[in-house]
C-alpha cells in the first residue's frame, strides 16, 4: 500500500487519483489542506509520500495556488527528495520545496535592493577559521586547539539558534546548567562570541545561522519587504518539525503573519534526537495551543518499513521511557519472523572483525553491499570497522556526526580497478557497507542494520545522567533501531581491549 512507488503517477491530474494507494490516515491527511493541520508520523509511515501528495493535491484540486506554496525540511537531500515526488506527481515546478536556509536565502535576495545599496554579505564557507581568529585575539594563542575550535563553533551555534545573544550568554548557560571544558566560563565565552562577530563583520562575511537572522530581522523592520516575502507563503508546510530550533519557529511565524492558519507541520516526537544543537519538540507538541483550533490532527502509526520483530523492539525502547505517552506505539503491517539478535563481543576489535565477517558471508551468499549499514553512537567508533571491512574485501561509505562522508575502497577493490576507474567512487558506493553514526543515518533506512557499541558509556553516552539527557539517548536508539527494514544486529563489547579491565554493561535501553 503505501510502499508502493510513485510509477505511473506522473501523468495523474485527477486530484480523487492522487489519493490512490494511501491508508485511511495518509488520505484523511492529503485531503486535509484547509487551515492548520499537525501530523504525527512515526518512522516508516510514509511520511514525505503523505506530504507530497497533500501538496499535489492541495494544487490540483485549486484548493492552493501553487505559486504561493513553501515546504521546508532541514536537509538538502530531504529537499531533494521532495522536489522529485512533487515532479512525478506533476505539481508546477512554481511550487517551492526547500531548506529553511535556502528559502531564506532565496527570499533575501529578492527583497535586498529594496532595503539595501549595498550587496548582500557572503555567506562564510569556513566558520571555523573565523571562530580561530577570534580565539587567537582572545587567548594570544598562535595555534589554537581544533577541538576547543569546533566546541566554542558549536557553541555559537547553539546561541544562535537558541536567540541568544552574547550578553544574554550566562544568564541562559546558568538556567540550564551549561557548562564549556576548559577555561571558557560563561564570561570569557561570550567575550569570543563578540569578538567572532566581529572578525565576521570585518571580513564582509556572514554565517549560516545569519541568513535566518538577517531574514527575521527584514521580516520585523521592513514592511514592504514582509509583504512581499509573505505573498510567496500563501500555504507552509513544515516537514521535521520536532527538530525546528526558537530560530527557525520565529522566522516560520514570520512567514506567517496574519495567515497563521494555512500552516501544517510534520514529525515524530520520538525522532527528537538534535536538542544538544538547540532543536526541540516543544512546537510540535504545543502545536494546538499556538496555532489552535486545528482543523485536523492525524496521527500516522503504521510502520511500513520494518518487521514485526524490529518493530517490537522499537516499542520497547519507548515503553521504558518514564512518560511513554507522549510517542506513538509502531503498529506492523509487514510479515516476517527474523529476530533481532543481541551479541555481547569481548573487544571492540572483536567486535568489528566478528561484524565484518557476518557481512562477508551474506555478500558471498548473493547480498549486494549496499544493503548492510554499521551505525554508530561516535565518529571514534568507526576507524575499527572500516579496517576490519577492509580486511574482509568490502568497501565503505562512512557518514560522520561532522556532516561529511568519505568512500574507502578495500584493497580488493584497488587491484581490480582500472587507473582510470579509480576517480568514479561514486560508482564504488553502490557496492560499499555504509558504516554511519546514527545522528547521520535519520531519515535513511537499510535492509540490514548493525547497531554496535550498545553499552552505558555509549548509548547512553557518557556520564551526563540528566533526565533529559537520558531521554534524548533514548530517542537516539529508537531512531538507530528504526532503520532497519529486514534484520537487526544489536551489540556491545564487554571491554575496550584486552588490557582493559573495566567492564562494561549492557545499555539500560535494552
Amino acid at each position: 500500500m503505501a510502499g508502493m512507488g510513485e510509477a505511473g503517477e506522473a501523468q495523474e491530474r485527477d486530484p480523487q487519483r492522487l489519493l490512490e494507494g494511501l491508508d485511511e490516515q495518509q488520505r484523511l491527511a492529503a485531503q486535509s489542506v484547509d487551515g492548520a493541520v499537525r501530523i504525527i508520523a512515526v518512522a516508516g509511515a510514509g511520511k514525505t509520500r503523505t506530504i507530497t501528495r497533500r501538496i499535489a493535491y492541495g494544487c490540483a484540486s485549486g484548493a492552493w495556488d501553487s505559486q504561493r506554496v513553501l515546504a521546508v525540511t532541514f536537509s538538502v537531500k530531504a529537499a531533494q527528495e521532495m522536489r522529485n515526488r512533487l515532479s512525478a506527481l506533476n505539481v508546477p515546478n512554481s511550487v517551492t520545496a526547500a531548506t529553511f536556509h535556502s528559502a531564506a536565502l532565496h527570499q533575501l535576495r529578492d527583497v535586498w535592493p529594496e532595503i539595501s545599496d549595498t550587496p548582500l554579505p557572503w555567506v562564510a564557507d569556513n566558520t571555523a577559521d573565523i571562530v580561530a581568529s577570534a580565539l587567537k585575539r582572545l587567548t594570544n594563542d598562535s595555534e589554537p586547539d581544533p577541538m576547543v575550535v569546533r566546541e566554542l563553533e558549536a557553541e555559537i551555534n547553539w546561541c544562535k539558534v537558541g536567540l541568544i545573544a552574547p550578553d544574554d550568554y550566562a544568564r541562559v548557560a546558568s538556567a540550564l546548567h551549561r557548562q564549556l571544558r576548559g577555561p571558557f566560563d560563561a564570561k570569557r565565552f561570550a567575550e569570543l562570541y563578540e569578538l567572532y562577530e566581529v572578525e565576521k563583520t570585518n571580513r564582509g562575511q556572514i554565517d549560516f545561522n545569519d541568513i535566518l537572522l538577517i531574514a527575521c530581522h527584514v521580516m520585523e523592520d521592513y514592511p514592504q519587504a514582509a509583504r512581499m516575502i509573505r505573498h510567496d507563503v500563501g500555504w507552509l508546510t513544515v516537514d521535521e518539525y520536532q527538530d525546528v530550533s526558537p530560530l527557525q519557529h520565529r522566522l516560520m511565524t514570520l512567514w506567517l503573519g496574519d495567515n497563521n492558519r494555512n500552516v501544517c507541520v510534520v514529525g515524530d516526537p520520538a525522532q527528537t534526537i538534535y536538542s544538544f544543537a538547540g532543536a526541540s519538540s516543544y512546537y510540535l507538541q504545543q502545536f494546538a495551543n499556538e496555532f489552535g483550533p486545528l482543523d485536523a490532527d492525524i496521527e500516522l502509526a503504521t510502520d511500513y518499513r520494518s518487521n514485526p520483530p524490529i518493530i517490537r523492539c522499537a516499542n520497547g525502547v519507548l515503553k521504558r521511557a518514564p512518560d511513554p505517552k507522549q510517542y506513538l506505539r509502531l503498529h506492523a503491517v509487514r510479515e516476517g519472523s527474523a529476530r533481532v539478535s543481541k551479541t555481547a563481543y569481548e573487544t571492540d576489535d572483536d567486535e568489528a572483525q566478528r561484524i565484518a565477517s557476518l557481512i562477508r558471508r551474506q555478500v558471498d551468499r548473493g547480498s549486494s553491499p549496499n544493503d548492510f549499514a554499521i551505525l554508530t553512537r561516535i565518529n571514534a567508533q568507526q576507524p575499527k570497522l572500516m579496517k576490519a571491512l577492509h580486511q574482509q574485501g568490502l568497501g565503505t561509505v562512512v557518514h560522520s556526526d561532522g556532516g561529511w562522508q568519505y568512500t574507502s575502497l578495500s584493497q580488493r577493490d584497488l587491484e581490480h580497478m582500472h587507473e582510470e576507474q579509480r576517480a568514479k567512487l561514486q560508482q564504488v558506493t553502490q557496492g560499499a557497507v555504509t558504516i554511519s553514526t546514527i545522528h547521520a543515518a535519520k531519515g535513511l533506512e537499510y535492509p540490514h542494520v548493525f547497531l554496535i557499541g550498545c553499552s552505558e558509556g555509549l548509548l547512553p553516552y557518557g556520564q551526563n545522567n540528566t533526565s533529559e539527557a537520558i531521554e534524548e539517548e533514548r530517542r537516539l536508539l529508537y531512531v538507530g533501531v528504526t532503520r532497519a527494514e529486514d534484520s537487526l544486529h544489536l551489540s556491545y563489547a564487554r571491554r575496550k581491549d584486552d588490557s582493559s579491565h573495566q567492564t562494561r554493561m549492557p545499555s539500560r535501553f535494552l
